[in-house]
């Protein structure tokens, strides 16, 4: 069942469709790219969303790779979360989840967010060799998952991993 904004995106390419006017912006819909984008339909060519402006940029070292990031990055934080989002807006409901749980625990963790870096979102499934978002990682280890976090918080695993934890908020 399509939700409401849902329907008003087919019905808007539906009459974009059914124009034949030559002088409507919706006479040729290839010719309407972001109207495409917006409702889901893709786009075909030299990639109108491609220019260099938007592609993510790595800060700091050039020519680090970045699984080299990821490595530098929980060897770093004593708690990192890569999570769909930020803490204050988390995009999933696991991330939610993870976020949560250590706001319980009074920990302060580093974040990144998977969303705002396709290649970030890929090398760090390889790199744990585990395939969901959000991934924890307690004094340089993997944890696991918001599946593995709630189990642990409940049987008090946890509590007793984060104690070790010397940022404590």
């Amino acid at each position: 069942m399509l939700s409401t904004r849902g329907r008003a995106w087919s019905q808007l390419l539906r009459v974009a469709a059914s124009c034949s006017n030559a002088s409507s912006p919706f006479a040729n819909r290839d010719r309407v790219p972001w109207l495409q984008q917006r409702a889901g339909i893709s786009i075909t060519g030299d990639g109108a969303d491609s220019h260099d402006d938007f592609k993510p940029v790595h800060k700091g070292d050039a020519g680090v790779s970045v699984q080299e990031h990821i490595e530098r990055d929980v060897k770093e934080n004593p708690v990192l979360i890569y999570m769909k989002g930020v803490p204050d807006a988390p995009q999933c409901g696991f991330s939610a989840m993870v976020v949560h749980i250590l706001d319980e625990y009074g920990v302060r963790y580093k974040t990144r967010n998977v969303l705002s870096d396709p290649e970030l979102r890929n090398a760090i499934k390889e790199y744990s060799n585990w395939p969901t978002i959000p991934q924890v990682y307690v004094n340089g280890e993997f944890v696991g998952g918001s599946d593995i976090l709630i189990s642990m918080h409940r049987s008090g695993e946890l509590k007793t991993l984060l104690k070790d934890v010397k940022n404590i908020r």
